[in-house]
């Protein structure tokens, strides 16, 4: 028999199991210190750069992890990501964030490889960061990292429509959609300003 449908999403389902709840964990101003300290000290240096991105970028977690060395463009700062909405964007290259990557084994065309998967790349980052996160006494997950993004960049009062560019969310409104088209450049003037604050506020030498 083949199921064409979604049994969970019937109504009998709904009924039963109630609606699903908003996730609430994001990072908060506070808190940056004990997590980047826990993450620092993950003894595999690239899921530990792979979580600092995350956050600094503000991405899908499966979008980094496909992150490939020719999608990244050290002399001009940019970085391709190979979006499941739109094909591709290209956001800046941040000055941390480009420290990172550059610093990371190049052993395949993966920026964050892995000796041990199949694929040749990283596969399950959420194992050690559930337990940095149990270390700096934080409940919070990948995707709540991407919530982070999005929540921290209001401290730096960077424009709703640039942060929800450089995390690939679709543009709202009539003039975000038809008329505003940014340049790299602008994107990462306020980029830069939102690393350097993360940075500052998490204790992070640059």
């Amino acid at each position: 028999m083949i199921i064409v449908n979604n049994p969970a999403q019937s109504k009998k389902a709904r009924e039963y199991l109630g609606k699903s709840k908003l996730k609430n964990d994001v990072l908060q101003r506070e808190q940056l210190n004990v997590w980047f300290a826990a993450v620092k000290q993950i003894g595999n240096p690239i899921i530990s750069a792979y979580l600092q991105t995350l956050l600094l970028i503000g991405s899908r977690r499966e979008e980094l992890a496909a992150l490939r060395w020719n999608d990244v463009d050290f002399q001009w700062n940019s970085i391709t990501i190979h979006d499941k909405v739109d094909g591709i964007r290209i956001i800046p290259l941040t000055p941390y964030v480009a420290h990172l990557l550059f610093v990371l084994p190049r052993r395949n065309e993966w920026i964050f490889s892995s000796l041990t998967s199949e694929s040749g790349r990283l596969t399950d980052p959420s194992i050690a960061h559930r337990r940095a996160c149990a270390i700096a006494g934080l409940d919070m997950t990948l995707h709540g990292l991407r919530r982070s993004f999005a929540t921290l960049s209001e401290w730096t009062e960077v424009p709703a429509g640039i942060a929800a560019q450089i995390q690939g969310h679709k543009p709202q409104g009539v003039r975000e959609q038809n008329y505003i088209r940014r340049p790299l450049d602008l994107l990462r003037m306020w980029h830069v300003k939102f690393e350097a604050w993360i940075l500052n506020e998490a204790g992070v030498e640059k």
